[in-house]
């Protein structure tokens, strides 16, 4: 997975977003080279390219050029991300930058780069600013446009009806890094605050008192859990960095027929089984020394589970015989398939 990807999930709900305002499902999708499939889980990856592309096909089929924006106000990130869950369960608004920032990877992950911080406070003459320092709001204007509209938007209705949110200004003033758009005006009216174009940062200015506000409660058990699903992915998400972890990804779906080579799965990494060799070799492992942890791995998984039978792992773990299986997995337990079975 090379370059800049984001979370499925923000590509879906655009996609659907665009659909409500008149775009054509199938002509947006063709635009930006995307299939329904890339899109089922809204915890896969999607380029930020192939996700632009889908902005820029929606301002066009909808013409509405400001609908980055105009997303951002309609859709929650509770909606589109295991993150805006996370932070919607938070006890307090300071605490939302916190959680936001530790699973920033699994909004937009760079592998060229480290881990992006997406929000940060800043205190200077005037108030306390909220900045958006990562490049991913600086080289792309619409998606800047898009999530300060959601993150303002996500306020203004989580507050809404709460004195102490009703008596402050909430921004005071919204800073864009890039220039003023042709649609200027419809952003306007979308962020209903003041907006500045062609500034030092993308920013706004909020009243301190903000930082302080009591979230309405969610329970603390929801957020255990769903920590605790966000740490599996930003896990699974590290381990398709390495090569190892890329390996396993690929070597899984066809684990089954028996077939998995070196050469095979070197040709679908796009290099020669020496290049893959020596990668293994960098991260102090062997092939053959991933095919048989993977194997291990699986076979207690599906044997623990009770509803999948020896000869079923045999066949799930491309084994050509059930004795050949048995024989294995006594060398990686000392006991025998049925017997582990047996005891879950």
């Amino acid at each position: 997975m090379a370059g800049q990807t984001i979370s499925a999930g923000y590509p879906r709900s655009m996609l659907d977003f665009a659909v409500s305002k008149g775009a054509d499902r199938a002509a947006l999708l063709e635009h930006a080279e995307l299939r329904e499939g890339d899109l089922r889980d809204q915890d896969d990856r999607v380029t930020v390219e192939r996700y632009l592309a889908l902005l820029n096909g929606a301002a066009e089929l909808t013409n509405e050029p400001a609908i980055a924006a105009a997303f951002g106000k309609a859709v929650r990130i509770q909606d589109i991300s295991i993150v805006g869950l996370i932070c919607e369960a938070c006890e307090t608004t300071i605490d939302v930058a916190k959680q936001l920032n530790r699973y920033a990877a699994l909004i937009v992950d760079d592998e060229r780069c480290e881990p992006a911080t997406l929000m940060r406070g800043t205190w200077k003459e005037g108030g306390v600013w909220i900045e958006g320092p990562s490049a991913l709001f600086s080289d792309n204007p619409q998606i800047a446009e898009a999530e300060f509209s959601r993150l303002i938007w996500n306020a203004r209705v989580m507050f809404k009806g709460s004195p102490e949110f009703e008596k402050l200004t909430f921004p005071h003033v919204m800073h864009f890094k890039h220039d003023a758009p042709p649609y200027r005006d419809a952003l306007e009216k979308i962020f209903e605050a003041p907006l500045v174009f062609g500034s030092d940062w993308n920013a706004m200015l909020i009243d301190p008192e903000f930082l302080a506000l009591k979230q309405p409660p969610v329970s603390r058990y929801v957020f255990g859990v769903l920590s605790d699903r966000a740490d599996a992915l930003l896990k699974e998400l590290e381990q398709t960095k390495t090569t190892r972890g890329r390996v396993e990804s690929l070597v899984m779906p066809i684990l089954h027929t028996g077939d998995v080579t070196i050469e095979l799965i070197a040709g679908k990494l796009n290099m020669d089984r020496q290049g893959l060799y020596r990668q293994l070799k960098s991260e102090d492992v062997t092939f053959e020394q991933v095919m048989d942890d993977l194997r291990h791995e699986l076979a207690l998984r599906f044997l623990g589970d009770r509803n999948v039978s020896v000869n079923q792992t045999a066949y799930l773990l491309g084994y050509s015989e059930p004795a050949a299986f048995s024989r294995a997995f006594k060398r990686w337990t000392g006991i025998s398939p049925r017997t582990a079975r047996a005891a879950g």
